[in-house]
């Protein structure tokens, strides 16, 4: 174990991995990465894995615009020997209702307006694109075809495997205990293996970030709460866009090999259970025989929980802190780390190291829950 270390990022998921290597890329070599199991145990592992750029905020359009652009390039970037499986064929998001069409319609505005090619379709049209679509009940449609679902395993595995090429250190199977923090200033980070002495500590540790958050003496507004996801059995290809509902609570996306990935929200409690239950298996065979009938003939191989961070509003926390000077966080992305972990790695390393940063961090930094008006609420979520 290191007992010195320039940064010291705690979360071995995809935030810390673009973290870890974003800042290598700069220059930085004293850079550790603690993960207290092993890399993408937590909620990259048990993602969905969709990027799409259809949000109702325009901070999360640009964000998740410039994700894709870099997936699009991820192997050629971070010269990967692997397959990221980056399946770039479209999210077909579906409206139940009349005041769904409204917002959507203003959605497609935005997101076209910042050159993301989203399009709004007639149910007729949206059949068209998934023919085995359950129409009825159904106002409008909406339709990026740059959007996408690639794997979270080898996503992650390439930028680790570039961010140790750049003499980035990790230590999995250690959990932290503690943050030391004197006069205002971060001092070390107390492990199960030894002490790291450090100056920056980066937060990113998805479900446990308001824990980590706590040892440093930081109460982050965010809250962990379990969703849960089913994959099938694998079959032919029949379906290229993930379709996704907020109303009917339900995305679901054919992977490469042939298995249905579906995921939906839940009303429960927040906490840090990642259990998986009867119930969800009974409400998503509902939803999604209802609006894509033929996945009734498919069997469940297996259901897993994962944890999403939840922000007040649903847009991710990027930044640094008064009341502590080095400690920074990448927390709060409300279900959505995986698909901003490239801009993430990107914007928080420009924010450590006192560089412009690629876009404005206002509406992503931890002050704005401080008392204000906030001045963007996301709603486009599972």
């Amino acid at each position: 174990m290191r007992t010195r270390a320039d940064y010291v990022i705690v979360g071995g998921g995809i935030s810390g991995a673009a973290i870890a290597y974003n800042l290598a890329k700069k220059g930085e070599t004293d850079i550790v990465v603690i993960e207290k199991s092993y890399m993408t145990a937590g909620a990259t592992g048990r993602c969905g894995a969709g990027v799409r750029q259809q949000w109702g905020t325009k901070m999360n359009c640009t964000i998740a615009k410039m994700a894709i652009e870099f997936f699009e390039n991820a192997e050629e970037i971070l010269d990967y020997d692997g397959d990221i499986e980056f399946k770039q064929r479209g999210y077909l998001v579906v409206a139940s209702n009349k005041d769904e069409d409204e917002q959507f319609a203003k959605n497609v505005a935005l997101q076209n307006s910042l050159g993301i090619p989203t399009k709004h379709l007639t149910p007729k049209q949206a059949q068209d694109i998934v023919p085995h679509l359950n129409t009825e009940n159904m106002t409008s449609a909406t339709f990026c075809a740059t959007d996408g679902h690639l794997n979270p395993f080898t996503m992650t595995d390439a930028y680790y495997k570039a961010a140790r090429r750049l003499g980035v250190k990790i230590h999995t199977g250690t959990s932290v205990e503690d943050i030391v923090v004197e006069n205002g200033r971060v001092q070390a980070v107390v492990t199960d293996k030894g002490t790291i002495k450090t100056d920056v500590v980066i937060n990113a540790a998805g479900g446990y970030a308001k824990q980590i958050g706590e040892m440093a003496g930081i109460d982050i507004p965010v809250f962990s709460q379990n969703r849960e996801i089913l994959v099938t059995e694998p079959v032919e290809p029949f379906q290229d866009p993930m379709v996704i509902s907020f109303s009917k609570n339900i995305y679901c996306q054919q992977v490469p090999h042939g298995a249905f990935i579906m995921g939906r929200g839940d009303d429960r409690e927040p906490g840090l259970s990642t259990e998986s239950t009867w119930r969800f298996l009974d409400e998503m065979a509902k939803t999604a025989v209802g609006l894509l009938p033929p996945l009734g003939e498919l069997r469940v191989i297996r259901q897993w929980g994962g944890l999403y961070n939840m922000s007040p509003d649903r847009q991710p926390i990027i930044s640094g802190t008064d009341e502590v000077q080095g400690f920074y966080m990448a927390c709060g992305f409300s279900g959505h780390g995986f698909m901003f972990a490239p801009m993430t790695g990107l914007l928080l390393s420009e924010l450590i190291l006192g560089e412009e940063t690629t876009v404005p961090m206002d509406e992503l930094a931890l002050s704005r829950f401080d008392g204000k008006d906030l001045e963007a609420y996301e709603t486009s979520v599972v």
